[in-house]
């Protein structure tokens, strides 16, 4: 399955809705996101995301055939960090398991690196979800470390990983462009 990232539109909200209006999905993503998920919040996130200064916000839809099945996003950091982004993403449970994340994991790397100054993406998956683990290590990312007991999520303390990926470990991906 094709998968290519691109620019939001206000138009992917319904899509953007159905993805992630699924206990699974959001057992996996840090919290402050409504469930359920309604077209509204679609609407406001995508509109914050195509406002969003595009040298320090990172932010795409992945989709498939034009749909949004997902979304990805490298957010700059700050400070001593200014030159680093932390990664995020998810998709729809229907198109887990097919390769899709890791190629947008990719794609999206690609984007950041060879349109900014960035020099480090790093991600930080709950050490429990295996499956995102294992999407950044395809992706070429680098295992870190485990942050013991670095967060609480659905009323349980638990660690989670720490990856990266530098942009000189990137050298050898082919460039994008985004329609």
């Amino acid at each position: 399955m094709v998968c290519k990232i691109r620019k939001w539109a206000v138009s992917d909200a319904k899509d953007l809705t159905s993805a992630i209006s699924n206990k699974k999905v959001q057992d996996n993503l840090r919290d402050g996101l409504p469930y359920p998920y309604t077209e509204r919040d679609g609407v406001d996130f995508i509109s914050a995301m195509l406002s969003a200064d595009e040298n320090e916000t990172f932010a795409f839809a992945i989709t498939v055939g034009d749909k949004a099945i997902g979304s990805i996003n490298a957010c700059r950091q700050g400070n001593i960090h200014r030159r680093a982004a932390e990664l995020g993403y998810y998709i729809a449970e229907e198109y887990w398991g097919k390769g899709i994340a890791t190629e947008a994991v990719r794609q999206t790397c690609r984007y950041v690196f060879e349109n900014s100054d960035i020099i480090r993406i790093y991600a930080e998956p709950f050490a429990h979800n295996l499956a995102s683990c294992r999407v950044l290590e395809k992706a070429g990312f680098q295992y870190e470390g485990t942050l013991r007991s670095n967060a609480v999520k659905n009323g349980r303390i638990v660690d989670m990983k720490m990856y990266s990926l530098l942009k000189k470990e990137n050298g050898s991906c082919r460039s994008i462009s985004l329609f």
